[in-house]
């Protein structure tokens, strides 16, 4: 097990000491074009219903119209978490994956 960490050691160490602009290939720039996605417009209305509420003056409202903001708020942000295409792991599946990893190498 000392051999291995050992090696695993001088291995990370020598592939820091590598400098890698000097392998890296001249190339001409190219411009980045930043794509931006176009936002849905039911995702338009609900941020735009979201700042609306923001700007709001909640001073002169009474308590049952703010808790009834604060639910709309709240199912608006649910809405737009849902609509959104991250990919999720969980905590379970990163342990997997690692293990996995360390069982491979």
């Amino acid at each position: 097990m000392k051999k291995v960490t050992f090696y695993l050691m001088m291995m990370v160490l020598s592939l820091s000491v590598v400098p890698t602009q000097m392998l890296a290939a001249e190339k001409n720039p190219t411009a980045i074009s930043n794509t931006t996605k176009e936002v849905p417009a039911e995702v338009k209305v609900m941020l735009n219903r979201l700042d609306e509420i923001k700007a709001m003056d909640k001073t002169n409202m009474s308590s049952v119209e703010k808790k009834e903001l604060r639910k709309e708020v709240r199912t608006i942000k649910k809405e737009l978490k849902s609509t959104g295409n991250g990919v999720y792991l969980s905590i379970g599946a990163i342990i997997i994956i690692i293990l996995l990893l360390i069982l491979l190498l």
